[in-house]
């Protein structure tokens, strides 16, 4: 009797094992330590989510995703050439040449890495419509508002780079239509609409300063205005952000007295942080440090320098040629900068143990924190030692980087020397500034005819490049003949008003990731590239010689072709040209 029943139990464990195996919910198990949605939903929950949108700001792993915009906005834009070797990182080259195809992985890495960004921004979205009871309304308020600024952000890097790219919102997933969104609706208002929210409904403090708050909103906002020439509407912003906008910890903007000390991981989170992509050292993991510019460091220093790998990014022969002044401390905005005795000084063939003296003329003092050059002291290691820290001169020329590197007082500390590069860093990047807002204030005073008050902005930016008490400094006195004043006659033409806040834009924000995309915003691409080009390729004719931009089509890249192939034609339009 009790061996029928044991028979009888496996037959009938058999048959409902059989019965649910049919379904097709038996092959749907949910993955081990998995978290629910009923987790996610809570106020722990949708802080953590929020916190992932925020994470993918730096391209989590994906370095081309990142805002910095090292490639597409300062190398494309001639700040920096892409450097190192040519056989490292080739998929770069032809970025840097304008020959990029639409199926080039760095360019597909830029797309599905910043649209990774709005997932996890309408993810947020999605979650709060379930949120659990201990999620207050303000919390939701806030929460929201938070996730639209960062789905904003991603949208807007989509826009200046791609064009019109499909616009996904919280209420699209796949199987409800996701996959049946088109390119062909003008992203701005989607834009416009969110930033507009966020500034609407976020507090003016956070209780963690690298949070978006109402100030930082009403910045982009601004900026997003600019992009599209409201000029009238930006300034309105404009002038609101720099009369009475805050640091999310409650700072007045303002500008950092010392030019240097914005690229302090000491100094992190200052009065001229609007928005800043948040880093930390020595956590436990560098995926909480600054990755993306792990590369982007003087070649071969050894325990001398920082980073000691991989010798990216090296600046370019003509934007060092831009800090030049004349007699009057005062740019050469006629271009004259590339010309005869202007040009800056280099030690471009000239071997390590050969005598080189620096360039003696006069030049803006931020050229010796934007640009390593030989015989300059590089931060607190030594003075730059030329083309023993440079892999090959030859490919990329004579200058490192300089910006966004870590101190030798930094290391081990402010530094992680925990993996396979000493160059992870807690230094924040910044996306907006407030030298930024008020440069785009001036383009904005230009344009609507106020040319005194851009003048005045102009001058603010000058005045603390000009303040000695942050020169580059060797032996106690300045390393360079640093020549910088203000401009003191008033602007009466339109024209050369703009012509100057467009130079003040390119030493100021240098390597910064803004070039490129001001110089199509402005209308100026092809001449100031193609001239570049020609220029460079100079002195570096095996990489960049026979380049050019193509107007009408190297202002936007290609969509990914992979992306088309798996959407369809009928869905996702290429861009011109490609």
């Amino acid at each position: 009797m009790k061996n029928y029943a044991i028979k009888g139990s496996i037959t009938v464990v058999l048959l409902v094992a059989l019965s649910v195996a049919c379904k097709d919910s038996f092959l749907e198990v949910a993955p081990t330590g998995a978290v629910g949605k009923e987790q996610l939903s809570t106020k722990k929950g949708l802080e953590g989510a929020l916190i992932s949108v925020y994470s993918n700001l730096n391209g989590r792993s994906n370095r081309m995703a990142s805002a910095t915009n090292w490639v597409w906005g300062s190398i494309r834009g001639g700040d920096a050439n892409k450097g190192t070797d040519p056989g490292d990182f080739s998929d770069i080259n032809p970025i840097q040449r304008f020959e990029n195809l639409p199926t080039q992985g760095v360019i597909r890495d830029k797309y599905t890495g910043t649209y990774e960004g709005v997932a996890r921004a309408n993810a947020v979205l999605q979650l709060l419509k379930t949120a659990t009871a201990e999620v207050t309304d303000a919390d939701k308020k806030r929460i929201s508002a938070e996730a639209r600024f960062l789905r904003a952000h991603y949208y807007f890097e989509l826009k200046k780079t791609f064009g019109n790219t499909p616009y996904v919102d919280e209420t699209l997933d796949y199987g409800t239509g996701i996959e049946k969104v088109k390119n062909d609706v003008d992203l701005w208002p989607k834009i416009e609409a969110d930033f507009k929210y966020a500034y609407d409904n976020l507090p003016e403090t956070q209780a963690a300063v690298g949070r978006a708050n109402k100030w930082a909103a009403a910045a982009y906002l601004a900026k997003t205005y600019l992009f599209q020439k409201k000029f009238a509407e930006a300034k309105t912003l404009f002038d609101l952000v720099i009369a009475n906008g805050r640091t999310s910890n409650g700072k007045k903007y303002g500008l950092v007295p010392r030019y240097a000390d914005i690229y302090r991981a000491s100094n992190d989170n200052n009065e001229e942080s609007i928005f800043a992509i948040q880093n930390a050292a020595n956590t436990g993991s560098v995926n909480n440090a600054f990755p993306e510019f792990d590369l982007n460091y003087p070649y071969n220093t050894g325990p001398n320098g920082p980073g000691n790998c991989c010798g990216f990014f090296q600046p370019s022969f003509e934007l060092g040629n831009s800090f030049r002044t004349s007699a009057d401390g005062l740019p050469l905005l006629d271009g004259s900068y590339n010309v005869g005795a202007n040009q800056v000084k280099t030690d471009m063939g000239v071997a390590a143990d050969a005598a080189f003296t620096p360039d003696a003329g006069n030049l803006d003092p931020r050229i010796d924190h934007s640009i390593g050059r030989r015989g300059i002291p590089y931060l607190d290691w030594q003075d730059h030692p030329g083309v023993a820290w440079i892999r090959n001169q030859p490919n990329g020329g004579p200058y490192s980087p300089k910006k966004y590197t870590y101190y030798k007082s930094d290391v081990g500390s402010l530094q992680d020397n925990s993996t396979w590069t000493p160059g992870y860093t807690a230094l924040n990047f910044t996306i907006i500034r407030f030298a930024d807002v008020l440069l785009m204030a001036a383009e904005c005073e230009v344009e609507v005819g106020s040319l005194e008050k851009a003048r005045d902005y102009v001058n603010q930016i000058r005045r603390r490049a000009a303040n000695p008490a942050g020169f580059v400094t060797k032996g106690g006195a300045p390393a360079a003949k640093y020549v910088i004043s203000t401009y003191d006659a008033p602007w009466t033409d339109k024209a050369v008003a703009r012509t100057a806040v467009q130079f003040e834009r390119k030493l100021e924000l240098s390597g910064e990731g803004f070039r490129f995309f001001d110089l199509v915003r402005w209308g100026i691409a092809e001449r100031e590239i193609n001239a570049y080009l020609a220029y460079e390729s100079r002195f570096l004719p095996g990489t960049l010689g026979g380049a050019r931009f193509t107007p009408n089509k190297h202002e936007l890249l290609p969509l990914p072709q992979d992306q088309i192939d798996l959407l369809g034609k009928d869905i996702l339009k290429q861009n011109p040209g490609y």
